[in-house]
């Protein structure tokens, strides 16, 4: 009876066909259930929505004004995010953000961010950082990122050699774009400048720069293709 209610209640949030595991216990599945609804209500008053929205209370949200999302949205315990921006944080629906990640639009003051849009069905791992700064982040949908992942979407300027690089401000060539389908394993980093197609898998630790076309398996320091899919 519990499970059926549960898989009910998962089936509505995400907008698809759910099921449960018949093997978690029952007493795991019970508490489950009343930390999504605390994460739920919580979500409700921090967001000042209806939407189904889960916010865990441990997670920091500020400038919440300018974060724009869909159904679905879950955010797990020890966030911080911070969508302060130009164009604000988009989130599509059944976004997931893991727990102890990192979304910071604007790095400086001085310099107000411009935005990060982030696709429909996107699951962001735990411990992961996602900025933007002078930059712009765009993540398709249905991509899956693993644990640790960090995007950096602008540079500092540093050619200067009597100014302090703290000092010389930044730029950005381009920002980065992941297209749809994509899987970014862990501890990869994608800096400035970065296109990736459609369909492709980074490997875990790759330090990715540069274009690279759809279905193409992606890894190394830096990062070159592989092989394709």
């Amino acid at each position: 009876m519990i499970r059926n209610i549960a898989n009910q209640i998962v089936t509505k949030l995400k907008g698809s066909d759910y099921k449960i595991d018949p093997l978690l216990p029952l007493s795991y599945l019970v508490e489950l259930i009343f930390s999504k609804l605390l994460c739920m209500l919580y979500g409700m008053v921090r967001l000042r929505t209806f939407k189904r929205a889960l916010v865990h209370p441990s997670s920091v949200i500020k400038c919440s004004s300018c974060m724009y999302f869909g159904y679905g949205l879950n955010i797990e315990r020890g966030c911080y995010i911070d969508a302060l921006s130009k164009n604000g944080l988009v989130l599509g629906n059944n976004v997931s953000v893991g727990m102890n990640t990192t979304i910071r639009l604007s790095g400086s003051y001085k310099q107000i961010a411009n935005g990060v849009k982030i696709g429909n069905n996107v699951g962001l791992g735990t411990h992961g950082y996602y900025g933007c700064g002078v930059g712009y982040l765009s993540i398709g949908n249905n991509c899956i990122f693993g644990n640790y992942v960090s995007i950096h979407p602008e540079n500092h300027n540093f050619r200067d050699l009597n100014t302090p690089i703290r000092l010389q401000g930044v730029n950005s060539t381009g920002g980065v774009s992941i297209g749809d389908n994509c899987w970014i394993g862990t501890k990869a980093t994608i800096l400035d400048g970065t296109k990736i197609g459609n369909g492709c898998v980074v490997a875990a630790g790759a330090v990715v720069k540069g274009v690279f076309p759809d279905n193409v398996i992606i890894g190394g320091v830096p990062a070159r293709i592989i092989k394709s899919r």
